[in-house]
């Protein structure tokens, strides 16, 4: 990946990781890095999984966080642009890891953070919490922007024995999870939500869906309820744990559906490249 010249001549240090695992550090365009509190207030995030120095969809996650702080009276675009490849040249080659970036609101404007966290654990399969009714995230479209909502659901969710609350439409239709896109099979057709105002897009679900195209399988859109769904594999979507098979709350599950799952998921871990290789896209203002 060829980085932006202030990374490649020197003048934006990057993080050291020996010293600074687990920690916030904020972003300036002249000074480069510098130690962070949690101050503030999260405005747009967005997170990748980090194995041994390798990422899936890097170039999509940096596109998706830059399109979502164009939003937002900040930084700019080629400044998000600078970050972000300072951000992809300063990722532990070793290790797992699940750094956030952050555009954040403090008292003197909007400012660009990167969180550098331990990755937690892969979990192999999910029980979807309906409890949750209709979908009352304010932006849907922008990961962060709900940030607070969310997580009060994520508490709900576990106080009631599940591990993601399911959000649906007014009408009752699928969407996705609190951090997890929604997908099923019927079939060999790999289906999910029809984007919209209300779905973030999923990168996870994105790369699936190309990966099943070129398998061979149809891929589509539908609208569909928990009771549409309840004959068919259903599964849960995201770059920490990637596939996930849905044994409650919404579907149904079979012993073979782990099975078809890990077989996908490895088709998954195939494409991710090391962080340095990866292309940052520019996203013009």
């Amino acid at each position: 990946m060829a980085c932006a010249d202030g990374v490649r001549r020197g003048r934006l240090p990057t993080m050291n990781t020996a010293t600074d695992q687990g920690g916030r550090r904020w972003w300036d365009a002249d000074r480069g890095w510098s130690a962070a509190d949690a101050a503030g207030t999260v405005l747009v995030i967005d997170s990748w999984l980090v194995d041994e120095g390798r990422v899936r969809g890097l170039d999509r996650h940096a596109e998706r966080f830059a399109t979502a702080c164009d939003r937002f009276s900040g930084p700019g675009a080629e400044q998000t642009n600078r970050f972000l490849r300072a951000v992809a040249a300063s990722l532990p080659a070793r290790g797992r890891w699940f750094p956030r970036v952050e555009l954040v609101e403090t008292g003197s404007g909007t400012r660009l953070r990167m969180w550098l966290r331990p990755a937690p654990p892969r979990t192999a399969t999910v029980r979807l919490w309906t409890g949750a009714g209709p979908d009352r995230r304010r932006v849907p479209t922008v990961k962060g922007a709900d940030l607070d909502h969310l997580a009060s659901l994520r508490a709900a969710a576990a106080a009631a024995g599940a591990d993601e609350p399911l959000l649906v439409s007014p009408e009752g239709h699928v969407r996705e999870g609190a951090s997890t896109s929604v997908v099923w099979w019927r079939g060999d057709t790999l289906c999910g939500p029809p984007p919209g105002p209300g779905l973030l897009p999923g990168i996870t679900r994105a790369l699936l869906g190309e990966l099943a195209g070129a398998a061979g399988h149809q891929v589509v859109t539908e609208l569909a309820t928990a009771p549409d769904l309840a004959g068919v594999p259903v599964w849960t979507l995201n770059a920490l744990h990637g596939i996930r098979p849905v044994t409650e709350g919404l579907g149904r599950f079979q012993d073979t559906d782990a099975a078809a799952a890990e077989r996908w998921q490895s088709r998954l871990a195939a494409l991710a490249v090391p962080a340095g290789a990866a292309p940052i896209p520019v996203v013009n203002p």
